[in-house]
C-alpha cells in the first residue's frame, strides 16, 4: 500500500476520544412521495442557549441546532423523549492583531516571538477538560483532530513541544519585549513610559467567555495589561473584521467557526486560516486597511488551492510545510474543537448524522419529520438574525445562523458526502476529463471567456490549452422552476460566471469590491474557457488538476445557480451603478454603506425598485447573454421574470428567491423568526428518501497486543480493528521525554483487520528511556474520520510473546462514554474528522471560494 496515499485516506472515531455518535432509529420510511421535503413547514426561532433545553422539554421546539452547554446536555440524559446528538461541529481560535503600532508606541503582538510565546499560555487541557467538561479536543493547528488531514500533519503535531508552560512563555516574552525597547514596571510592560494595554474582545454567548477570562489571567502573568471587552456576535464581527487593524479597536478576539461537512483533502481551511491572500487574516484584503503579509504562506496555500502539485505525496508535503509555517506565524492560536450537543425529539425521523455537523447538515431538514405529523417542525437556534447577518450570495452568508436556513432554501450544484468527505453530484451532474498533471487538452475554438474590456464574451484564442475539462449537466435544475414560478435556464448558470469575472477584471468594479476581486483573481486566472453544448450542457476548461476527479469538478463549478439572473442583475445595479449598497462587509465599512441583505425590507425594496426600472424598459443584459451571436434570453422572457420577482416581493416582503426544497415564506428580523415552506413543483428532482444517509458505521480498535520492550528483541505491536471498508493504521513511536520520533509510518497489514508496528531489535538497542509512546491513528477509506489512541510502551513488562493487551491511555483527553443517548445505551459521541469548516456542504469551489473569503461559518 502506498504510504503517501494512505496518509490522506480517511480516519474514524477515536475510541480514546469518542465513538461515533448516533441515536439508532428504524429504517427511514418516507412519509409521502410528493416532490420536495418530508415536512410542509419549518419554523426557525431564536432561544438563548440557557433556556433551550427547557423549551425543548416544554414542547416549544422540536430541535435546537446551537450547541447546548455540557451541563444542560447531561441534564437531558434521562429524558427518553429527547436525543442529544454530538458532533465536532465547531472550533475556537484566538486571532491576534499583528499590526505595527504608530511611531512611539508598541504593539507586542506585532512581534512574532511574542505571538509564539502566547501559544504556551493557552491552557488547552484545562479548557477542554474543565470548561468543556471533556467535550472538546485540544488543537495546536488549524487542523482539528477531527479532520482527515490530521493524518497529514500527524508527525508534525507529535513533534511539537507546545504545551501549557507559563514560565517558558514569560522567558520568551521578557526577551522579545526587552529587545523591542519595552520595560517591565509595576508588573506591567511599558513603552516610552506608557503602559501597554491590550484590548481583548471576548464573546459572551458560550464557553468563549470562560476561555477569554482564563487567557486574560495568563496574559497577566506575562506582564500584559488586558482590557476585557464582552461582546455578542454582531458588534464583535463588525469591530474585528470590519475595521482597519491599525485603528487598534482590538488586539485579541475569541473566534468561533462552524464546521459544515467532512473534507477528505482540505484546500480551503488551510488558506482561510493561514494564508492572507484569501482575505481572512487581519487586513482582510480590504483596500486602505493595513495588511498582514506572509508571502510564503500565500505561495504554499495557492499551490494547494489551485492544484499545483504532481500527486498526493507532493500535496501532502506542501500541506505540512504550510501548516508548520502557519504555526510559526501564530497569528491564530488554536484552542479546541468543540463537541456540539444538538438536542432533538427522539421520534423525529430522517436525521442524517454528518460526521462533522451531525444533524445540522443540509441533509437533515430535507428529510426530517415527526411520524403522524408532517405539517411542521419547530427549530430553535441562538440567533435567526444578527445585525451582521447578510443574505446575499455574492459577499454575504458569512455566519452559521443565516446558513442554517439558507441551506434548506437553495440547492447547490455539488455537495460533499456526509461520511466520505468527497465531492459528489447534487443538483448538477458532471463528467471529468483531464490531461494533468503533466499534459494539456485542446480548448475548442468556439469556447468563450469573459472580456472585461468590452464587457462581453469573446472566443478563446486559437491554440488555447487547459489541464482539465468538466462537462456539467444542469438538467435537474432546468426541469424545475425558481420559487417564483419562473423557469431555470442556462442564462441563470451563465450570469454568475460573468458577474464574478467582471468583478475581478473590470477595474471600476474591482475598486469597489476590492476584497472580492483581489481574493478571487488567483482562482479566476486558472479558467481557460466555457462552452455550451448542443444538448444544453456547460463545458468548463480549467488549469486545475487533482488526483481525485471529483475535486476537479468541485473546483470548476464556478456558478452557484442560487438565485435568478434578474435578481443578481438588480443587486449588481445597486452595488456598481447606483452605489447604494455593497456586497461585502469590508466594502460597506469603507464606503459607509450597508451590505445587501435581501431579507430586510430596505434592500428587498431597493432590489424590487431596480427590477421595476428594468421592467419599464424591458432591459436585458445582452452583453452577458449574447454568446456566439445568439442571446440566451429574449425580452418576453425577461418581462415575465421581472414581473414574477416584483410580485414575489409584494407577497413575501423579501427578495430571497431560490430553487431548493423549501422557499422562504417569512423572515422577521425583529421577532427573530423565519418560516420556510415546502416547494412542491412537479419538476423538483428530489423526493423524501432520496437524500437520507442516516448514521455512519464506525471504526474501533478491538485490541492492542505487544506493548513491552525487551532487549535483543523486536517490538511487535499488533493492532486489531473493526470497521467498514479498507482500513489502515498510521503510527508514531516517540520518546515522550524529549519529543524525538524514533520511528513512524504505516503499520504492516497482517490481514484486513490486523496490523503490526515493528520496531527492529537494533533500534530497540539504542533506546535509553524506560517509557515510550506509540501513537496510533486508525482509519478507513469509507469514512472521513480517524480514531486516535496513545499506547504506553515500557521496558521489561513480560516476555515478547506474552505481552498484555493495551488499554486506552487513562491520561488522554477523553469524552465520557455515558453521554446522552436515547437508544440501546450505546455511546453517542464520536470523534469524527473532516472539514469544510467554515464552508457548508454542497458548494462548488467557485462558490466555496466566495464563502471562505467572507468568513463563512463564523459563530
Amino acid at each position: 500500500m502506498n504510504k503517501a496515499r494512505t496518509l490522506l485516506w480517511l480516519v474514524l472515531s477515536p475510541a480514546l476520544l469518542f465513538a461515533l455518535a448516533a441515536a439508532p432509529q428504524q429504517d427511514y420510511v418516507p412519509p409521502h412521495d410528493q416532490p420536495g421535503p418530508a415536512t410542509d413547514t419549518i419554523n426557525f426561532s431564536a432561544f438563548d442557549v440557557g433556556i433551550a433545553a427547557k423549551e425543548l422539554e416544554a414542547g416549544a421546539i422540536d430541535m435546537y441546532i446551537f450547541s447546548l452547554k455540557t451541563p444542560a446536555a447531561e441534564a437531558l440524559k434521562d429524558n427518553q423523549n429527547i436525543t442529544v446528538y454530538q458532533a465536532p461541529s465547531s472550533t475556537v481560535s484566538i486571532v491576534l492583531n499583528p499590526a505595527p503600532a504608530p511611531e512611539g508606541e508598541l504593539n507586542p503582538l506585532s512581534i512574532k516571538e511574542v505571538r509564539q510565546a502566547l501559544q504556551y499560555v493557552v491552557n488547552r487541557p484545562f479548557i477542554s477538560q474543565e470548561i468543556y467538561k471533556g467535550f472538546a479536543l485540544p488543537m495546536l493547528t488549524h487542523v482539528s483532530p477531527a479532520d482527515f488531514d490530521f493524518l497529514t500533519v500527524f508527525n508534525l503535531t507529535k513533534e511539537s513541544r507546545i504545551s501549557y508552560d507559563p514560565d517558558l512563555a514569560k522567558d520568551m516574552v521578557d526577551l522579545a519585549m526587552t529587545r523591542a525597547g519595552a520595560v517591565l514596571k509595576d508588573a506591567f510592560w511599558h513603552f516610552n513610559d506608557r503602559r501597554i494595554d491590550l484590548k481583548f474582545i471576548v464573546r459572551t454567548e458560550d464557553e468563549r467567555w470562560d476561555i477569554g477570562n482564563d487567557l486574560r489571567s495568563n496574559l497577566g502573568l506575562l506582564g500584559f495589561s488586558v482590557t476585557l471587552i464582552p461582546q455578542q456576535f454582531g458588534p464583535a464581527i463588525f469591530t474585528v473584521y470590519g475595521t482597519d487593524p491599525q485603528l487598534f479597536q482590538w488586539h485579541l478576539y475569541t473566534e468561533g467557526w462552524g464546521r459544515g461537512s467532512p473534507e477528505r483533502y482540505d484546500f480551503g481551511n488551510l488558506n482561510q486560516m493561514c494564508a492572507p491572500w484569501l482575505g481572512n487574516l487581519p487586513g482582510w484584503q480590504e483596500v486602505g486597511f493595513w495588511q498582514y503579509e506572509a508571502p510564503e504562506l500565500d505561495a504554499l496555500g495557492q499551490r494547494i488551492f489551485t492544484g499545483d502539485f504532481s500527486g498526493l505525496e507532493e500535496r501532502n508535503h506542501l500541506y505540512v510545510e504550510a501548516t508548520q509555517a502557519c504555526m510559526e506565524e501564530s497569528v491564530r492560536l488554536w484552542v479546541v474543537t468543540a463537541v456540539n450537543n444538538i438536542p432533538a425529539l427522539s421520534n423525529i425521523q430522517g436525521i442524517t448524522e454528518d460526521l462533522i455537523s451531525g444533524p445540522k447538515s443540509q441533509w437533515t431538514l430535507r428529510e426530517a419529520y415527526i411520524p403522524g405529523n408532517t405539517d411542521e417542525l419547530n427549530v430553535g437556534n441562538l440567533w435567526v438574525w444578527t445585525n451582521r447577518t447578510t443574505w446575499n450570495p455574492v459577499g454575504g452568508f458569512g455566519d452559521v445562523y443565516s446558513n442554517d436556513i439558507w441551506n434548506n432554501v437553495r440547492d447547490a450544484p455539488l455537495a460533499t458526502h456526509p461520511f466520505t468527505g468527497i465531492p459528489i453530484p447534487f443538483r448538477a451532474g458532471y463528467q471529468v476529463e483531464t490531461a494533468g498533471p503533466e499534459n494539456k487538452l485542446d480548448v475548442p475554438s468556439d469556447a468563450f471567456l469573459w472580456d472585461a474590456s468590452t464587457g462581453s464574451w469573446s472566443t478563446v484564442p486559437t491554440g488555447t490549452l487547459a489541464t482539465s475539462k468538466v462537462t456539467f449537466d444542469y438538467s435537474k435544475y432546468f426541469q424545475s422552476k425558481w420559487h417564483d414560478g419562473q423557469p431555470i435556464t442556462m442564462a441563470d448558470v451563465i450570469y454568475p460566471i460573468a458577474q464574478l469575472f467582471d468583478m475581478v477584471y473590470n477595474e471600476d468594479k474591482a475598486n469597489i469590491e476590492v476584497a472580492i476581486a483581489t481574493t478571487s483573481k488567483p482562482f479566476t486566472d486558472t479558467f481557460r474557457g466555457f462552452r455550451i453544448t448542443e444538448d444544453n450542457k456547460l463545458e468548463v476548461y480549467v488549469d486545475f488538476w487533482h488526483f481525485v476527479d471529483d475535486y476537479i469538478a468541485q473546483y470548476a463549478s464556478v456558478s452557484g445557480v442560487s438565485m435568478p439572473w434578474e435578481v443578481m442583475a438588480a443587486m449588481d445595479d445597486l452595488v456598481f451603478q447606483q452605489r447604494t449598497a455593497t456586497y461585502s462587509d469590508t466594502a460597506a465599512a469603507r464606503f459607509n454603506l450597508d451590505p445587501i441583505s435581501l431579507v430586510l425590507d430596505k434592500f428587498a425594496r431597493l432590489t424590487r425598485n431596480s427590477l421595476r426600472d428594468s421592467a419599464e424598459t424591458t432591459a436585458v443584459p445582452e452583453n452577458v447573454f449574447t454568446i456566439g451571436g445568439e442571446s440566451l434570453v429574449d425580452k418576453t422572457e425577461a418581462a415575465a421574470r421581472y414581473a414574477a420577482a416584483i410580485d414575489w416581493f409584494a407577497q413575501k416582503g423579501h427578495m430571497v428567491i431560490s430553487n431548493g426544497p423549501y422557499l422562504l415564506e417569512t423572515f422577521d428580523s425583529s421577532a427573530q423568526f423565519a418560516q420556510i415552506k415546502a416547494f412542491r413543483d412537479p419538476g423538483y428532482p428530489f423526493h423524501p428518501g432520496d437524500l437520507y444517509y442516516g448514521k455512519p458505521s464506525r471504526i474501533r480498535i478491538v485490541s492492542v497486543n505487544g506493548t513491552s520492550l525487551q532487549e535483543g528483541a523486536d517490538l511487535k505491536t499488533v493492532i486489531e480493528l473493526e470497521g467498514p471498508g479498507n482500513m489502515a493504521v498510521q503510527y508514531v513511536f516517540q520518546d515522550p521525554s524529549t519529543g524525538e520520533i524514533v520511528q513512524s509510518g504505516l503499520a504492516e497489514a497482517l490481514s484486513a483487520s490486523r496490523f503490526q508496528v515493528k520496531v527492529p531489535a537494533d533500534v530497540v538497542a539504542t533506546l535509553t528511556g524506560d517509557l515510550y509512546s506509540l501513537h496510533l491513528a486508525a482509519y478507513t477509506d469509507e469514512l472521513s474520520t480517524l480514531l486516535e489512541r496513545k499506547v504506553d510502551i515500557e521496558f521489561g513488562l513480560g516476555a515478547p510473546g506474552d505481552q498484555p493487551t493495551a488499554q486506552p491511555d487513562a491520561k488522554a483527553t477523553a469524552v465520557p462514554t455515558d453521554t446522552p443517548s436515547k437508544s440501546d445505551g450505546s455511546s453517542v459521541i464520536g470523534l469524527i474528522i473532516g472539514i469544510v469548516l467554515v464552508a457548508a456542504a454542497g458548494v462548488g469551489a467557485g462558490l466555496l471560494f466566495m464563502m471562505l473569503r467572507s468568513r463563512r461559518g463564523a459563530l
